[in-house]
């Protein structure tokens, strides 16, 4: 689209009615069923996003990674403050963190975390085991080298010139 032409403008209901279509669609197309929409706050589209872990082989590619990075890139900045994203289903934890870490100002849903349980993608484990210990997490985790690596925090600490994100 060329900057001389309008964008069209939605609602928060539309923005949400083309997020499920764009998640319906992907179901069809043989990805999973999820869609996302980020927004700025006249409801223009920026940028979209579909579920493709199955069609990519990455287990990383979810709806709102995807809409992330190409709002992202759209826009050539990393802090997406002052827009919205609009999924069809509750944010699992990596998309969630994802979501606070790209600044994003509101996260409106279709389906809950419970509903997509029921269609058998049940992130309440991982939510369980953020919150144990690491000793205690069913993923071995050791420690190791952290005083050596410590001294690369303490470049960035006293860094000038860095950009803060």
């Amino acid at each position: 689209m060329d900057k001389s032409e309008k964008k069209e403008t939605y609602n928060k209901e539309a923005l949400m009615r083309e997020t499920i279509r764009l998640a319906t669609e992907n179901v069809e197309r043989g990805g999973g069923p999820f869609g996302a929409i980020i927004a700025d706050k006249k409801g223009q589209i920026v940028a979209t996003g579909v579920n493709q872990v199955a069609v990519n082989n990455d287990p990383t590619a979810h709806a709102e990674i995807e809409a992330i990075q190409k709002a992202a890139a759209e826009l050539k900045t990393f802090n997406l403050s002052g827009y919205d994203i609009y999924a069809s289903c509750e944010p699992c934890p990596m998309c969630l963190g994802a979501i606070y870490w790209a600044h994003i100002d509101r996260l409106f849903y279709a389906n809950t975390k419970e509903d997509a349980q029921k269609a058998g993608f049940d992130d309440s484990f991982i939510y369980k085991e953020m919150a144990l210990e690491p000793s205690n997490r069913r993923l071995f985790s050791e420690r190791m080298l952290g005083e050596e690596a410590f001294k690369t925090f303490e470049n960035w600490i006293s860094k000038k010139d860095k950009t803060i994100y």
